[in-house]
């Protein structure tokens, strides 16, 4: 890195009403500031920052903010309140979380025009993300148009996917002119949680095969072999794969057409079923693993056959990748399912130990923020609790970029 140039970088993840951001500095200093601004464009937008740097209290505000712009002047009014403002010296890049790169963008990348304009051309294969994402991009630059800018792409750790993996079995003319492939999502977290597996298990990432199995209300899977990921479980979008809190995951496409054809559904209508009403909260009415514990607790069928679904869909994952991989190191849990819910862990553990999983009670009972085996000694496949830092990873990945741009 440049002597001239700083070591803070602010990470911006903008969504179509939202925008979540962190302050971290990449000289050691850790993370100086987070928080979130929410309901973008209606009277009651909110604002929560937390000072981590001062240690001091997390200021929260309602109000209306109009757009995006207005949204990161008051992000930029916040961090100045406690001098880490948008103008310091010591702000070397601002990196941006952009959902959709398709094949073009492999690695973070520098954002110009072009840049801009082929994350544009994308926005048919990511009509929900890629135009927030372009939002906050083009409002950072207006505010810091001297200051570098870099885009992070979820799709880009798996664009290592063989063709075997990354092509549907469909004609491959038509594939190609409409840009059907799978592209898989979450890619900073699975990145970074293999990697901080490896390092868990003392090997190096291109030592260690891996299954990394990120939980949250979106969910998705990857083995990733040697560092590199040879298959992931979300497709052309975020829908395919495992049950999620609001989305199906796999099923039968003519599913759809069934829909259209008996059902007299729309496409749009289609759509928000499978994307919005579908998943957990299509099968029991919630979408958090917290509360659908609680009712199987009291003995509520819906929210056991929900969570029996959930696990089901899971463990084939897990058993495809075994077979994927051929050789698998560790198996590790992510996002704030795979994270805090030891029951999801359980369940997708047991009855897996002819594949080498065995998983310790106790071990899985502890909570914590740290990455941490939750497999006895003699489990021949080790299984694991990584806590995702999606975030850092765009942090480093922004730092080292800009750094080399800069030498």
């Amino acid at each position: 890195m440049s002597g001239t140039r700083g070591t803070r970088v602010l990470v911006l993840n903008s969504g179509s009403s939202s925008v979540k951001y962190q302050l971290l500095d990449m000289g050691g200093g850790g993370r100086l500031a987070l928080g979130l601004v929410e309901r973008i464009g209606e009277q009651s937008s909110r604002l929560k920052h937390t000072p981590l740097a001062t240690g001091g209290e997390a200021r929260e505000w309602t109000g209306p903010i109009a757009d995006h712009d207005a949204a990161l002047k008051a992000v930029a009014e916040e961090l100045a309140r406690d001098g880490l403002g948008l103008d310091s010296p010591e702000l070397a890049a601002i990196g941006h979380r952009v959902v959709h790169g398709g094949q073009t963008f492999t690695e973070p990348t520098v954002i110009d025009e072009a840049v801009l304009a082929e994350i544009e051309r994308l926005i048919p294969v990511a009509p929900l993300h890629n135009p927030a994402n372009l939002t906050g991009i083009r409002t950072a630059r207006a505010l810091r148009p001297d200051l570098p800018q870099v885009a992070v792409f979820d799709t880009a750790f798996h664009t290592t996917m063989p063709e075997s993996a990354a092509r549907y079995a469909i004609d491959v003319e038509i594939a190609d002119a409409h840009r059907i492939r799978r592209y898989g999502f979450h890619g900073t977290s699975h990145a970074y949680v293999s990697r901080a597996t490896a390092k868990l298990l003392g090997k190096d990432p291109s030592e260690a095969n891996v299954i990394v199995l990120h939980l949250g209300n979106g969910a998705s899977a990857s083995a990733v072999r040697g560092g590199k990921c040879v298959d992931t479980s979300m497709g052309l979008t975020p829908l395919e794969g495992l049950v999620m809190g609001t989305r199906s995951g796999d099923m039968d496409p003519a599913v759809i057409f069934h829909l259209m054809r008996v059902g007299k559904m729309s496409t749009d209508e289609i759509d928000t079923l499978l994307n919005k009403k579908s998943g957990l909260i299509g099968l029991c009415g919630d979408n958090d693993m917290r509360e659908i514990r609680r009712r199987i607790d009291e003995g509520d069928e819906r929210a056991q056959l929900a969570f029996d679904i959930y696990i089901h869909r899971l463990k084939k994952y897990i058993g495809a990748y075994c077979a994927v991989l051929g050789r698998v190191d560790a198996i590790a849990f992510t996002a704030g399912v795979g994270e805090n819910a030891a029951p999801v862990r359980e369940a997708a553990v047991a009855g897996l130990e002819q594949l080498g999983l065995l998983l310790d009670a106790e071990l899985n009972a502890v909570r914590g923020d740290e990455p941490r085996l939750i497999s006895p000694a003699n489990s021949r496949v080790a299984v694991a609790v990584v806590p995702t830092d999606e975030e850092l990873e765009i942090a480093t990945q922004t730092y080292a970029l800009v750094g080399e741009e800069s030498n």
